[in-house]
């Protein structure tokens, strides 16, 4: 600890560091496979069309998750006074109530039968022509659902997650509802449901699925048009790069070029290959970590996924204790976001000008079930004839497409990993 001190001291960014002077690439190259993850202090940049992305998807889920409620219910509606300790649990920042009057194009309002001054609420025709859309469209790419809940699956140590754990991240990974009843009996070569020690309903991989064990970064190198460079890996002779967006300023400061293009020659490691070989505390660990996370991003609907969802699923998964730093050392390969009192990390690749870069079916459906709500919320009073049938039937463009120019702002002060909500003890204020 003493020598890791020391160390510190001699590379404090005042200290002059000249790569021709052999001592100083002695120290720089030790530092490399000595430091943690904690080390590197960048401040916190946010990016106004990410934020705004995550800011809209907030009310989209909460929608789905009570259109998903209302027909799960035998009665075919919902109550407001059933759903009004929902609040948290739909990460809304407004009553339930409000929220359901809120969108007359999805949740028709009427009085209940025998309480009439109790609110009821059920699925308006628009909503469910949408819904019939997403089952559609469910079944018709149910193997590539099948897919990436396997890679989730590979991934885990025990290739086994807690059911508890994977109903947070239904959603993000295009999950249809009831899926542990609907989707996991139809496929028992893939999955097995087990109980864990603790009597915890588990979800298991059936058996190791050599034609998944293919990460995002290499599928996507070997589709470019990379020459002789994906080859090479290949062979074991050159690494894998991860692709970088900087937020704006960070891409012409030598020190950060620098320590990201020392980052990138290190061996690129599938997060499907056993790492229990490699010392936890290297930084040839924290590359793996950093591949793994990429790879759990990609597998989501939108490239994004909330921080908690992956904490839950932290141990199964080897990630340190305080994996969050890891999003706030990489801005370059992530972007985390404070919006909606939640924290939020997003794969900066996956997006484009403010929009999804090769969109999931279901995430164009999602987009349409959002324009039809924010129909209903600009002609509230004309409630599903203000929906435009070719509006239904057809895909919707994201109208918010925003200057690249003007995406980001510096929040200078700050750094990044100190203003999330994560404490020393790890707890989570979220």
């Amino acid at each position: 600890m003493k020598s890791l001190i020391t160390m510190q001291k001699l590379l404090q960014p005042k200290t002059s560091f000249e790569p021709n002077n052999i001592r100083s690439n002695n120290l720089y190259h030790y530092f490399l496979q000595c430091r943690s993850i904690v080390k590197v202090r960048l401040k916190w940049v946010k990016n106004r069309s990410l934020d705004h992305i995550i800011d809209r998807e907030t009310d989209l889920k909460a929608a789905c998750l009570l259109k998903d409620a209302i027909k799960r219910s035998p009665t075919g509606f919902l109550t407001a006074k059933s759903v009004a300790d929902w609040q948290k649990l739909l990460g809304l920042t407004v009553p339930v109530l409000r929220f359901l009057r809120r969108y007359p194009t999805l949740f028709s309002e009427f009085p209940h039968a025998r309480y009439t001054n109790l609110p009821c609420f059920r699925l308006t025709d628009t909503a469910l022509l949408l819904d019939s859309q997403e089952q559609s469209i469910h079944q018709n790419y149910e193997r590539d659902t099948v897919e990436r809940l396997c890679r989730l699956l590979m991934m885990m140590k025990s290739r086994t997650v807690p059911l508890q754990s994977l109903h947070p991240l239904k959603w993000d990974l295009g999950l249809p509802d009831n899926f542990e009843r609907i989707l996991i009996p139809k496929h028992p070569d893939y999955f097995q449901y087990v109980r864990a020690s603790n009597g915890v309903g588990c979800l298991r991989l059936a058996q190791w699925r050599e034609e998944f064990a293919v990460s995002a970064l290499q599928r996507s190198s070997e589709s470019k048009e990379m020459g002789n460079k994906y080859q090479q890996f290949k062979r074991g002779q050159t690494t894998l790069a991860f692709p970088m967006s900087f937020p704006r300023g960070y891409g012409a400061q030598k020190k950060v070029r620098a320590w990201m293009e020392e980052f990138q020659k290190l061996p690129y490691i599938s997060p499907y290959e056993d790492s229990r070989q490699i010392d936890p505390n290297s930084e040839l660990m924290e590359k793996r970590v950093v591949g793994l996370l990429h790879e759990l991003l990609s597998l989501t609907i939108h490239k994004k996924t909330k921080r908690n969802y992956l904490r839950s699923v932290r141990e199964e998964l080897i990630l340190p204790h305080k994996f969050t730093r890891l999003f706030t050392r990489y801005p370059g390969i992530f972007y985390l976001s404070l919006k909606c009192k939640t924290t939020t990390v997003a794969l900066r690749e996956g997006y484009q000008r403010g929009k999804l870069v090769n969109p999931h079916p279901i995430a164009r459906l999602r987009d349409k079930f959002y324009h039809v709500m924010r129909t209903g919320l600009l002609y509230r009073n004309k409630g599903e004839n203000a929906i435009p049938q070719d509006i239904l039937l057809n895909d919707v463009e994201d109208e918010t497409v925003l200057d690249e120019s003007e995406e980001e702002e510096d929040e200078t002060g700050d750094d990044c990993y100190e203003v999330t909500s994560e404490s020393e003890d790890g707890s989570d204020e979220d």
